[in-house]
């Protein structure tokens, strides 16, 4: 099976991520993934959800949507008739990822909020979401710091987020829109720096995989979250 650009089985599609792109977000960037195009802007406000008042902790959520043409029709937009179960999900697990890399103890007093609105979508939307919303949350907490509201960054862990899958046999990363459509499974892996999971969604499309075959994708998924998280840390740590 030939990919696009002609790149190996274990290769991601190419990457590119532009920070500051929102003048007036505490962090935002645009990350690129083949032709999947996420924006991500974390807000930082002064408050918690009321359920958290008094308790010492900060929060982290995320909310998620595509833009109209992001896809090959124009869908409406969910303000107009409600978000569907599937944006929820997605939404939900982005927050939980990031929340994976953050003390919250050290953001007391704050909620960072992290939107990621997919431009254009080509298979991973919310694994680029998760990549690149962990970038613009890490801008927002390094904001706070500059401005003497926080004494620390509440950064633990880097995060970052990768499909695999595998198609006519054979065990595939980072899939485009073409690829997952096709694949007898696949499944998105979440990861720290250090290697820890975060979450697996795995799915058995055509045919059940084996214990083997769970292994296997694993270990392309973690190389490929180590790609990713090098270039987090080049990006923000240089």
């Amino acid at each position: 099976m030939i990919r696009t650009n002609n790149r190996s089985a274990d290769a991601l599609r190419p990457l590119s991520i532009e920070t500051n792109v929102n003048k007036y977000a505490e962090g935002s960037c645009l990350i690129c993934c083949g032709d999947t195009k996420v924006l991500c802007t974390a807000s930082a406000e002064e408050k918690v959800p009321g359920w958290l008042k008094n308790t010492g902790s900060g929060w982290v959520t995320a909310e998620y949507g595509m833009l109209p043409r992001a896809t090959g029709q124009r869908v409406d937009r969910e303000a107009k008739k409600g978000q569907s179960g599937r944006t929820q999900e997605i939404q939900r697990l982005i927050g939980r990822a990031l929340r994976a890399g953050v003390d919250l103890k050290a953001l007391d007093g704050f909620c960072i909020k992290v939107d990621c609105d997919v431009i254009q979508a080509d298979g991973g939307t919310r694994t680029a979401s998760i990549t690149g919303g962990f970038i613009a949350l890490y801008l927002a907490c390094h904001h706070l710091i500059q401005t003497g509201k926080l004494t620390k960054s509440p950064i633990t862990a880097f995060v970052a987020a990768v499909s695999v899958g595998i198609i006519h046999g054979i065990p595939m990363l980072d899939l485009d829109y073409k690829e997952d459509s096709t694949a007898g499974v696949d499944a998105n892996f979440v990861m720290t720096d250090a290697g820890k999971l975060v979450e697996i969604q795995g799915t058995a499309e055509h045919q059940a995989f084996s214990r083997d075959e769970l292994n296997t994708l694993l270990d392309l998924a973690q190389k490929g979250i180590g790609e990713l998280i090098a270039k987090q840390k080049n990006i923000l740590e240089g």
